[in-house]
């Protein structure tokens, strides 16, 4: 249901999530001052193409859970939960960019240079934040309603 604020809320967890896929996390700059985009696909160098579908695969399994868990509205208690679990994920994602981080950064022999889109999933992690207290407010709301009947 549109008019309930968690919806709108996941749907901004949406739409920063697909921003995320499409948006450079930074830049790697070597010493001859040769600058290589660090994205969710990889990064294209001369030595050849280090890919990170794991970031790539992380950010589209969280994209779909918050679009997913849109469609749950009835089922509040599972929203909940699905709500919690892609946090979790998005907390994994950013571990995994540490990870391809150093290692690439390791290869290239390179400085890495962050770009704002790095935030992106820092934000949806607050949105579903607030969609966990949303849902939640739904739930004590609901049980205090059947309490009544």
């Amino acid at each position: 249901m549109i008019q309930r604020i968690q919806t709108v809320y996941l749907l901004l967890v949406v739409a920063l999530l697909v921003a995320s896929v499409c948006l450079p996390f930074g830049a790697f700059v070597d010493r001859e001052m040769v600058t290589y985009e660090f994205t969710a696909f990889g990064v294209k160098s001369p030595d050849g193409f280090y890919s990170t579908w794991g970031l790539f695969s992380l950010l589209l399994l969280s994209t779909i859970i918050a679009f997913a868990t849109i469609l749950l509205f009835k089922n509040r208690v599972l929203q909940l939960r699905m709500c919690i679990f892609n946090t979790v994920v998005l907390v994994g994602y950013y571990i995994a960019f540490l990870v391809f981080l150093f290692s690439i950064k390791s290869d290239l022999d390179a400085i890495y240079q962050m770009n704002w889109a790095l935030s992106l999933p820092l934000v949806a992690i607050i949105f579903n934040y607030l969609a966990i207290r949303a849902i939640g407010k739904d739930e004590v709301l609901v049980k205090a309603a059947d309490r009544l009947r």
